[in-house]
């Protein structure tokens, strides 16, 4: 499987070329196209409650469609809903991924949702999950905006806004809190924020689809009803 990622960094385009018969998964709704031959099965992933799971808590599909590529090899075209980046992660360690963020992934990485308890990311499309990618190989993964990597050094303190948090190991500690007190909490456009803690790297997006939605919804026309 190789992932050519093209139109970066806006509308991003990703090709997965797979080999004779190779197979690769992708998020229900995330295909864009595909080359003759290629073949299309859609499995609950996992088995029911798995996908169940990941569906009601993940907020990704239940149902993920599998491609397979014919003897010669094919091409899939995959893209995310929002305008925005793609990224491909290699997968060697678990790494915890924003819900709505997850595009495709090759068969030897599995995707699971991942009870977050007080390590909430709250303000994420997700709400108390995350999406948890654990084995070996490659992910594509979509941003709402630019992706923007951080690096941490030792003990090194980094705070960002839940909604543009993208991903990053598990293993790197990180704590979700309010910001500021209940005046900041509730009046500053703020919410919840996360400090993580090096040494690491994680990925954030430069905007955020919450923030946008708080911008839009207010401007939308009301419906009117009439009595007769």
């Amino acid at each position: 499987m190789q992932v050519e990622l093209m139109y970066q960094n806006a509308y991003t385009l990703g090709r997965i070329r797979l080999a004779g018969g190779e197979q690769v998964r992708v998020e229900a709704a995330s295909m864009v196209g595909m080359s003759g031959g290629v073949t299309l099965e859609t499995k609950a992933t996992g088995g029911f409650m798995q996908s169940l799971k990941r569906s009601l808590l993940g907020g990704e599909s239940f149902f993920q469609n599998v491609y397979t590529a014919p003897g010669e090899g094919g091409d899939v075209l995959v893209a995310p809903s929002l305008p925005g980046d793609l990224t491909i992660l290699d997968i060697t360690e678990p790494m915890l991924v924003q819900s709505g963020s997850y595009v495709a992934s090759a068969m030897g990485v599995e995707i699971d949702s991942k009870w977050g308890g007080s390590k909430s990311f709250f303000g994420t499309g997700g709400g108390l999950f995350m999406l948890r990618a654990q084995g070996t190989g490659q992910m594509v993964v979509s941003s709402y905006g630019a992706i923007h990597e951080i690096t941490l050094a030792a003990g090194q303190l980094f705070t960002i806004d839940t909604g543009h948090l993208v991903a990053l190991p598990e293993s790197m500690p990180f704590q979700t809190r309010s910001i500021g007190g209940m005046k900041t909490f509730l009046f500053s456009g703020e919410g919840f924020v996360v400090d993580l803690r090096g040494p690491g790297k994680f990925l954030i997006q430069t905007r955020s689809q919450d923030q946008f939605l708080s911008w839009l919804i207010p401007k939308l026309p009301q419906s009117s009803s009439s009595s007769s």
